[in-house]
């Protein structure tokens, strides 16, 4: 019985490593999944620093809307946890750069059924909203929220200033932090936004 001679194998090409090509396809299928599961859901319309008194003062614009897995987690009693977060620094080249001041404002956002309404929780501030939209202004504009004090920052000093505001996943429930890892619906976040500020 005679056999068939094996064609030799194309110049760059492994011949036998088949488990290595599949291993290079489902890693690369996974960071993609990944990246865009965590893609950017916040757009950040604006953001600027203003001097208020004796302070500087954040303003910004974000873009998002509530899809309806989000409602849907909200109808059931679940409360979302939302955090703007603000850092201000002043680079410098022969060392690591000088964090100046950082901010985390938390917003916990529940829903009673009884009376059908939103409740936007930050601190010791409570506002009652009757719909989802009416939230999502709130949490989408920021006003006049001071953030650095005056007297912090050194006139004709470039400083590098970042905002994000995201829904922060580890505070659900453990079984929706999962989902929070691996669905787009659960990643409502925006990117880091940053920009040069000379007081």
């Amino acid at each position: 019985m005679s056999r068939g001679r094996a064609w030799p194998a194309a110049r760059g090409m492994p011949r036998k490593h088949p488990l290595l090509v599949r291993l290079l396809c489902l890693i690369a299928t996974l960071l993609l999944s990944v990246a865009i599961a965590h893609a950017d859901t916040i757009a950040v319309k604006s953001a600027e620093l203003l001097v208020e008194d004796d302070d500087y003062v954040l303003n910004a614009q974000f873009e998002f809307a509530f899809n309806p897995t989000l409602e849907e987690a909200l109808q059931k009693g679940i409360s979302l946890y939302f955090v703007l977060e603000f850092e201000i620094g002043r680079p410098r080249w022969y060392w690591l750069d000088e964090k100046i001041a950082q901010l985390a404002v938390q917003y916990r956002l529940t829903y009673t059924p009884l009376t059908r309404q939103y409740r936007l929780t930050s601190g010791l501030l409570a506002q009652q909203f009757d719909s989802l939209e009416e939230v999502q202004r709130i949490l989408s504009r920021v006003v006049s929220r001071p953030v650095v004090a005056r007297d912090a920052l050194v006139a004709s000093t470039r400083y590098e200033v970042a905002v994000r505001l995201r829904l922060d996943g580890a505070l659900l429930p453990k079984p929706f932090q999962i989902n929070a890892l691996t669905s787009r619906d659960w990643t409502l976040q925006s990117e880091w936004y940053r920009w040069s500020f000379t007081p």
